[in-house]
């Protein structure tokens, strides 16, 4: 009896040190609600075009990890092991916002560059949650500001949205409905 011991043990640490499969989330573009259009026409001076320059977002230190976040309870967050984002979020979110802002922006030229016009309008937002929550609610939440025209407005937002299942895969598209929530949101100030 007492050979067998080690070799239970062995097991033991071999089944605890082994890794899970590991998976990668990209947020998805959701489709909008408006048609694309493209119109041949004589092209406006550059300057006539109106331009919006997404110059920054930055995400909270606890988002800033390769895994997922969950909040567990009112005063805990865990940061999955083995529920990664495929690029960093914060690139992402940025990627995301531009497509969502370019199609409800019919007209404009929204950039992650900042382009030659001084007066161009500029964007930076700052997400402090965008996570899941233990009451199977997503949590997008931050402030942005708009800098426009010399004046800047700033806003808030805390959004947060029924998971329609469980798991990884509903939570990060509640999020991505979430985020384009408030890309809306941004657009119609903007306009």
């Amino acid at each position: 009896m007492m050979k067998w011991i080690p070799v239970v043990l062995a097991l033991c640490l071999a089944a605890c040190s082994s890794e899970g499969k590991k998976t990668y989330y990209q947020l998805p573009v959701i489709s909008s609600s408006q048609p694309s259009l493209s119109v041949s026409a004589p092209r406006a001076p550059v300057a006539a075009t109106p331009r919006l320059w997404i110059s920054q977002v930055t995400v909270a230190d606890f988002l800033g990890s390769a895994g997922l976040v969950y909040q567990t309870n009112d005063v805990q967050y865990v940061m999955a092991a083995n529920n990664l984002w495929a690029s960093p979020l914060d690139q992402q979110l940025r990627q995301s916002l531009q497509s969502y802002l370019g199609s409800r922006l019919p007209g404009w030229v929204v950039s992650e560059q900042q382009g030659p016009d001084a007066n161009q309008q500029q964007l930076t937002v700052n997400v402090t949650g965008f996570h899941g929550r233990y009451d199977g609610r997503a949590v997008v939440s931050g402030t942005w500001t708009l800098s426009q025209n010399g004046q800047l407005h700033q806003h808030s937002f805390n959004i947060e949205l029924k998971q329609d299942q469980d798991g990884y895969d509903a939570l990060v598209r509640t999020l991505a409905k979430g985020w384009e929530q408030e890309a809306s949101s941004i657009a119609a100030e903007i306009r």
